[in-house]
């Protein structure tokens, strides 16, 4: 098991513009070493005490983005270092994520994360709920987060045709959302999605960030 091999492989498969968040969650930080010292500096974990744990041992120049579901009593561990997280699901999270980020004196990097799988065990907005809550207005005056992008995930299927469908929605549901609310918002441009068996797919289909895990470290040690 080559990590660095794996790395330079996905990596070459990237065109300009996307960017891989290498997915560590469940890997020892020997595994992580061995892709930083191939040249990787992003990196996904799921789990706040694991990450944090990472954090305070590994190389600070690490950016770490945190892609589980985050529960808000969790939020004030990750905020001091965090550089992105994917998976706001709701408003409560949001504001949980700013209050948290005000007291650290900082502004915190957020994807809002719909749920474009046919899975229900999936987290996420509707395209409607995620509406709503932007036509609204309300989190414009949470200073102390940055809107800058969505993120989602396909269902876990063979099916391509079901996969494509899902990632094409979710794009043209992200280019909606630019044009009516972050037009002049230059940080809003992620579009997070695609994993190890499906970014293929993801790229295709515009994404910005794909998280892949198994495909550089191996199968992860539960």
């Amino acid at each position: 098991m080559n990590i660095a091999e794996n790395l330079q492989q996905v990596l070459g498969e990237l065109p300009t513009g996307v960017r891989l968040v290498a997915v560590s969650k469940f890997h020892p930080n020997e595994a992580i070493e061995e892709a930083y010292r191939a040249g990787q500096r992003v990196f996904g974990e799921s789990k706040v005490q694991e990450m944090t744990a990472k954090y305070e041992s590994l190389p600070k120049d690490i950016e770490w983005h945190f892609i589980g579901h985050l529960q808000t009593n969790k939020i004030k561990y990750i905020v001091p270092y965090v550089s992105l997280i994917h998976g706001i699901d709701s408003y409560k999270l949001l504001t949980e994520v700013n209050k948290q980020a005000a007291k650290a004196g900082k502004v915190v990097n957020c994807l809002l994360q719909l749920h474009i799988a046919e899975e229900e065990t999936k987290f996420g907005f509707s395209f409607d709920e995620c509406r709503e809550m932007l036509a609204d207005g309300e989190w414009k005056t949470l200073s102390n987060i940055q809107l800058c992008g969505l993120m989602g995930m396909a269902t876990n299927t063979d099916d391509n045709e079901q996969i494509e469908k899902e990632f094409c929605s979710l794009s043209s549901f992200f280019k909606e959302v630019k044009d009516t609310w972050f037009a002049d918002t230059e940080a809003f441009r992620e579009l997070s999605m695609g994993m190890s068996h499906d970014y293929h797919q993801a790229i295709a289909a515009g994404s910005s960030l794909i998280r892949v895990g198994s495909k550089i470290f191996g199968d992860r040690i539960y």
